[in-house]
Formats: C-alpha cells, structure tokens, sequence
C-alpha cells in the first residue's frame, strides 16, 4: 500500500511561517503526497511551490468553526481557486445542524461547491461534535449538494478521526463521495485502519514520519 498517496500534508495552525509551508511543499514532493492542505494566506505559496509536480493545492475555507456567513465562505473559495487552490476544504455550519436546518446547511455546502468549480470540495463535518444521525444526515445533504469527500474533522475541536466514524460515513456516502480521515491520526498502523475503514485520503501534519516509521 502506497501510503503517501492517501495524505494530505497538512499545516494549519495560525503561527505557520512561510518558511515552513515551503519545507511541506518539498516534502510533499519528495515522498508524492497527494496534496498540500494550509490556510487560504498561503494558496499562491503553494501552487507555486508545486508547479509541475502530482501534488494538490488544498486549501480550507471556513475554518476551523464554519460559522461564518455563506457570502463569506463563498468569497474565501473564490480566492482561493484564483490563487491556485484544486481542492477545497470547507467547514460544515455545526450550529445549523443542532438546529435542524438541514437546507440551509445544503445551500452552505452547494454555494461553495459552486463557487470552487472546477475545484473539488470536502466538507468537514467535525464528528466529535455530531450524533451517528446527524453524521449521517449531514454526509446526505453533502452529496445532495455535490461534493467529493466528506471529511471526519478539523483537529481543532474536541475530537479526531475514528474508526467507526469513517465507517459509518462510508456507508452514509454509498459511493457517491469519497471519505477524508483527519485529526490525531499519527502512525501508519492508523493509517491503514482508516484506509480498511473506507477512508479514500487522509489528512495529518505527519506525514513525512508516518512514512518513515
């Protein structure tokens, strides 16, 4: 199994320097990790880092709360494919689920969709904050409003990726979106317990010793 096709190689913490984007970057080229994921402040950085090479410019848009207003999340993805950006990950609006408004969630995620094209967009779901019906409604309403993966979570919440939760949303997507794993996910035995469970990529900032260990 070549692991390093599954990761996305990931920076996001706000004290990221430009210096330390570049070294992903190079990484990710060395090892062929499917893409680099950062902040949008970094979009153009990248894609032009990775120039010429198999690797993606990912870049996530509402992050890491998707509270903020469809305009603004739209405006975000816009620049962000301007800038370079071939995959978007956008947070899901956590608080509009609790309040059942499920087709304004729809419309949240179809605007992004629309406004990435022809980007491909993941909509985070941020599970730890989720009951199993609500996983399951928001990965319905995601493929309802077009887009490719639905993703377990931002790493910055409460919880990460598990095993049962990316099961249950691979059954949820019944083949119709793909399945990102991301958050605490740090060896390749996990890895490799994600990818069994149906996750399609996976996302994590160590990638380079996943791959070495």
């Amino acid at each position: 199994m070549n692991l390093a096709s599954y990761i996305d190689h990931t920076v996001l913490k706000s004290d990221a320097t430009q210096d330390m984007v570049r070294k992903l970057c190079a990484e990710a080229r060395e090892y062929g990790f499917a893409s680099v994921c950062v902040n949008s402040c970094h979009t153009r950085l990248v894609a032009e880092a990775l120039a010429g090479s198999d690797v993606l410019t990912c870049v996530v848009v509402g992050f890491p709360l998707g509270a903020m207003s469809t305009a603004a999340k739209v405006f975000e993805t816009q620049q962000a494919v301007r800038d370079g950006a071939q995959e978007i990950d956008m947070v899901i609006n956590v608080g509009a689920i609790k309040d059942g408004r499920w087709e304004f969630v729809q419309d949240d995620i179809y605007a992004v969709v629309e406004a990435a094209r022809p980007a491909k967009v993941k909509v985070i779901l941020e599970t730890c904050l989720l009951t199993d019906d609500e996983k399951l409604r928001a990965c319905e309403v995601s493929v309802a409003a077009g887009a490719a993966f639905v993703k377990t979570s931002t790493g910055f919440s409460t919880g990460g990726a598990t095993i049962a939760d990316v099961a249950l949303m691979n059954s949820a997507v019944a083949g119709q979106a793909l399945v990102k794993a991301s958050g605490g996910i740090r060896d390749a035995a996990t890895v490799r317990a994600m990818i069994d469970a149906g996750a399609d990529r996976i996302g994590t900032s160590n990638g380079v010793a996943i791959i070495k260990g």
